[in-house]
């Protein structure tokens, strides 16, 4: 398998549980049709703490109209849970899409306002060769869980975000944004991307952030920065984990 270059907090100690944990993934006893129905299995405390994160705003834009938009969605667990969140909270509501937009080939055009951190550089944080095609897949078998399942309402769009948004926006001019995920970890495409979503996000829409204060990815909050006053902003933070943020706009 080609090499994916990524970062870390997690001490060697920890690296060596994941790695034990990994090797009893692969080791698993259970029965083929078993395994998706006990994933939680190998479900870790910090996957858990994500998905109670989304779970928390999902609650919070339940009430706004409005599509859900990724920005850099990588192997797409984020679009998943919003998939069954959807599902959940609002089984009905075919307006809701959900969109994820992600170049699939790591990062691109990086900027001296993105740090000097060994990540930063072109390519990191990739994925494996044509994964959106696998990902189309398993986003439309959850999907084919769900209600009203012959409605497409999840979308992939691969490539440059800041052109392809444009793109979007310009050929669905109906848009209403309430709900705009950034994890780009980079400075240019997280403040191109705010400023297209600024006309479209409604009172009550939430700006979720991956890495805003994080000293690692210093672009996310420089964007955030030059997008808004911050002092106008109330950025509250994911209170099962470190590093995740929120704005809610008023």
């Amino acid at each position: 398998m080609e090499k994916i270059t990524t970062t870390t907090l997690a001490s060697n100690q920890e690296k060596r549980n994941r790695e034990k944990l990994f090797d009893l993934y692969q080791k698993n006893p259970l029965p083929g049709e078993e395994v998706t129905s006990n994933s939680a299995l190998f479900l870790k405390r910090q996957e858990l703490s994500k998905i109670l994160f989304f779970n928390e705003l999902y609650q919070q834009i339940q009430s706004i109209h409005g599509i859900i938009i990724e920005f850099g969605c990588r192997w797409g667990q984020n679009l998943i849970t919003l998939n069954n969140l959807r599902a959940i909270y609002e089984p009905y509501n075919y307006n809701r899409k959900i969109l994820g937009f992600d170049t699939f080939e790591g990062f691109k055009n990086t900027d001296v306002k993105d740090g000097v951190d060994s990540i930063i550089k072109e390519g990191s944080l990739g994925v494996t060769g044509n994964y959106e095609v696998y990902l189309e897949q398993l986003l439309q078998v959850h999907e084919n869980e769900c209600p009203l399942s012959h409605i497409e309402k999840n979308k992939l769009i691969k490539g440059d975000a800041p052109i392809s948004l444009k793109k979007y926006l310009e050929d669905n001019p109906q848009a209403l944004i309430a709900f705009a995920w950034f994890d780009f970890d980079l400075y240019k495409p997280t403040l191109d991307c705010l400023n297209l979503i600024k006309p479209y996000l409604t009172k009550g829409a939430v700006l979720g952030f991956d890495e805003l204060n994080d000293p690692k990815f210093p672009g996310e909050t420089l964007a955030l920065r030059e997008f808004a006053d911050l002092n106008s902003l109330k950025i509250q933070r994911n209170k099962f984990s470190g590093m995740q943020s929120y704005v809610v706009m008023d």
